[in-house]
């Protein structure tokens, strides 16, 4: 049995002078410091180490003793990457822990000690020295160099009347990647690469990265703001790396220093969170108010000049819907004319989407394929199926969010806290939708009393009142709130889910709305309505999983998106009045022989046709973008066709509802200026791109900015404000952009 026997050399070492010495396996080094630590100034103390022999056998180990902590580290030292990659770094500073002292000053030793198990001498340099700048001083701005094998910390004690401050750490230069950590005042400090996101909270940096920390969880009063240079950019977004041919073979990690500069600053007091609050209920609450006033006013207006129940404004009554040049206006028709009183209709048969019987099928089929059609022929189903069918619609809804899946995602440093203000900011969508909900209530409660009293123009003139979608519509803009509000507290790729969810809902549901106006009879039930919307997050949850650069599946949802085109471009055209069956291909070659080849027709329903071939070329064309494009934002990519096509439908309303003699009032008209011009603030703000989930969380930070209201709410609140008010004025918009039909009987309202 052999004994391995070393020489201990041991000596007293003076701090800030460098020992070049020479360590092997038969000898021993220990250096023995001393200092003084006082309870009311804390000094750091920082160990330089450099390996001066190219090629050693075996690494050099030091371990520094001190009173409460022990730090050990090897040099050359090795941090592995991506793949098993390994760095070899032989130039390394680590700063010392300092254990606290109770009293008021204290002389305290710690020791070096050098050791290798190479046979061969091992030449090294060591360096021990003061850092007088350890501890951050509030709104003092520091400058230090940092490198994946030195990296720095720094102490900062909260000052008297200070419990919440921000740390910002900042750099001029992208990379090489970092990280940003605030740990507790207790030893060790994970300080390396690869255990700095042990404990406390980080968040990784390329140019900026910020933090709130609160007096109350650290007992201490102080924290350490530790600051590491990571081996590789990848967290960062940066580029990657080869993989590695030989699993053992060292790589030259480059020059991976940064120059970075923190600071602490107090953060905004309590004071600012109130004003914030009540800044965000009042904006809100003026809306509660201004809508008195105005349903004041109206009040006023129609009990001091009532309208005849017949009469519409000055414009003159018209026969050019039966004349053959096809202009549009109002056919001249007493209120007999219409075939049969709403009493005496084949309405009262009990009838899902397409009636039973043989004769009322017949009916439908002559009156949906004439030229030109009034609100009153595709008015015809008793009233109390219509609004049993969209009642349905406003709980079956409900039941979409069930669809979404649930993803878990790790969140760096994002506690509620930190976005209080995207939260905060959210509340303008749930009080607008309740405010829309009691304005729909409000008119329900209207309509069915005038009902109640048989008042003809509740019965036979308008447009059909029917309240279902619209109080889906409030209750959908209350969740999309919620639902932002959830994002927001950790905003990343696998949850924007939750915020888009509901976006969906509200165009598909005002596109409803806007065709249920001139064709309540033949609208989508809300068991198609539900099921449509399902699919839509149904795709939306298969696009956030699969869709990011997955050609497949590009490929399968352009086929879909373009054959529900055409499907839904059908539907719309013949007024439901077609079968998708067996013989659908032969009807449809019939249709091309006798109309294009035959005979060259122009097609019957004008104003349909251009509708529909302009949405079927921006869908086509939104179709093409995504399979060529294949955009990482997939539910951004989703939101954009529903939009596009509500507002393609909404213009085509607009333009017909001119063109057919009709006129905008002024609550109506002021409603569509004021929505119009907010939409164009909102969306100067909303592209502002403080934030993106698309990138890594590094580079995300990159777009943040300072606070530009109230020192509190940043441009991305202002968003959520200005398109909450958006929103609730595109309800508006929906809710008196007919009230000018409100006398006019339905036999002389168009279809359109």
């Amino acid at each position: 049995m052999f004994l391995l026997t070393s020489v201990v050399i041991q000596r007293d070492a003076q701090f800030d002078v460098t020992y070049d010495d020479t360590v092997t396996s038969d000898n021993q080094t220990i250096y023995s410091y001393n200092h003084t630590v006082s309870r009311n100034k804390t000094e750091g103390v920082r160990v330089s180490v450099e390996l001066m022999s190219e090629s050693a056998q075996s690494p050099v180990l030091f371990v520094v003793r001190q009173k409460q902590a022990v730090l050990s580290f090897q040099v050359p030292l090795i941090l592995r990457g991506l793949y098993q990659r390994k760095y070899q770094y032989t130039q390394l500073g680590r700063t010392l822990c300092q254990p606290p002292t109770k009293a008021v000053a204290e002389t305290q030793f710690f020791f070096v000690d050098v050791s290798t198990l190479s046979s061969a001498g091992i030449q090294y340099q060591l360096r021990v020295s003061r850092v007088d700048s350890f501890t951050l001083q509030t709104d003092k701005k520091f400058s230090f160099n940092a490198t994946p094998s030195q990296p720095q910390f720094f102490k900062y004690v909260f000052p008297d009347g200070v419990d919440t401050v921000i740390v910002k750490v900042n750099s001029q230069k992208n990379f090489p990647c970092s990280v940003m950590s605030i740990q507790d005042i207790q030893c060790p400090v994970y300080d390396l690469d690869n255990n700095v996101a042990f404990i406390g909270m980080y968040q990784t940096m390329t140019t900026t990265a910020a933090i709130t920390v609160q007096r109350k969880d650290f007992p201490s009063n102080s924290f350490y703001v530790v600051v590491v240079v990571k081996t590789e950019d990848e967290a960062c977004g940066g580029p990657l790396r080869f993989y590695p041919l030989l699993p053992d073979e060292l790589l030259d990690a480059g020059n991976r220093s940064k120059t970075l500069d923190v600071i602490v600053s107090p953060a905004i007091n309590s004071e600012v969170y109130v004003m914030g609050m009540l800044f965000c209920l009042g904006i809100f609450l003026s809306f509660y108010l201004l809508t008195f006033l105005v349903a004041c006013v109206e009040n006023k207006r129609y009990d001091a000049a009532p309208v005849s129940p017949y009469e519409y404004g000055s414009f003159a009554v018209t026969d050019s819907l039966a004349s053959a040049d096809g202009n549009y206006g109002y056919i001249e028709r007493s209120l007999e004319s219409v075939g049969r009183s709403r009493h005496e209709s084949l309405s009262s048969v009990e009838e899902d989407d397409y009636d039973t019987l043989a004769d009322i099928d017949s009916d439908k089929n002559i009156v949906r394929t004439k030229k030109f059609l009034c609100v009153s022929d595709l008015a015809r189903k008793d009233k109390r199926i219509l609004k049993s069918n969209f009642k349905e619609l406003k709980h079956l809804k409900w039941q979409t969010k069930t669809l979404q899946v649930k993803i878990c995602s790790k969140c760096e440093c994002r506690d509620v806290f930190s976005s209080f203000n995207n939260i905060l900011s959210n509340l303008g969508y749930v009080l607008l939708g309740l405010l829309f909900l009691l304005i729909i209530l409000q008119r329900d409660i209207l309509h069915n009393r005038a009902l109640e009293r048989n008042e003809n123009t509740a019965m036979e003139c308008g447009i059909p009142k029917h309240f279902g979608l619209y109080y889906a519509m409030g209750t959908a803009l209350m969740m999309e709130g919620l639902l932002s509000a959830c994002y927001h507290v950790c905003p990343n790729y696998t949850n924007f889910q939750f915020d888009t969810s509901f976006m969906y809902m509200i165009a598909g549901l005002c596109m409803l709305k806007l065709y249920q106006k001139r064709h309540p009879d033949i609208n989508a039930s809300a068991y198609s309505a539900y099921a449509c919307l399902a699919a839509v997050i149904f795709f939306s949850v298969l696009g956030v999983v699969f869709g990011k650069g997955n050609t497949a599946f590009w490929i399968v949802f352009s086929v879909i998106h373009i054959l529900a085109t055409l499907l839904l471009s059908t539907q719309l055209y013949y007024m439901g009045r077609w079968r998708l069956n067996s013989g659908i291909l032969r009807r449809m070659l019939y249709v091309i022989y006798t109309d294009c080849i035959r005979q060259c027709s122009g097609p019957m329903y004008i104003d349909r046709m251009v509708l529909l071939v302009m949405g079927n070329i921006v869908n086509w064309s939104l179709a093409a973008y995504g399979l060529i494009k294949r955009p990482n934002d997939f539910a951004s990519y989703l939101l954009a066709i529903a939009i596009c096509n509500l507002l393609l439908y909404f213009a085509f309303y607009i333009i017909m509802k001119l063109r057919s003699g009709e006129r905008i009032q002024c609550l109506a008209l002021v409603c569509i200026l004021f929505t119009a011009v907010v939409w164009g603030f909102a969306l100067f703000f909303f592209f502002q791109g403080l934030s993106t989930w698309q990138k890594t969380p590094a580079e995300s930070r990159e777009h943040n900015r300072e606070c530009i209201l109230l020192s509190f709410f940043d441009d991305h609140d202002i968003w959520h404000f200005l398109s909450s008010i958006a929103m609730f004025g595109s309800f508006l918009v929906l809710l008196t952009m007919d009230d000018d039909l409100d006398t006019v009987q339905r036999d002389k309202i168009y279809v359109f």
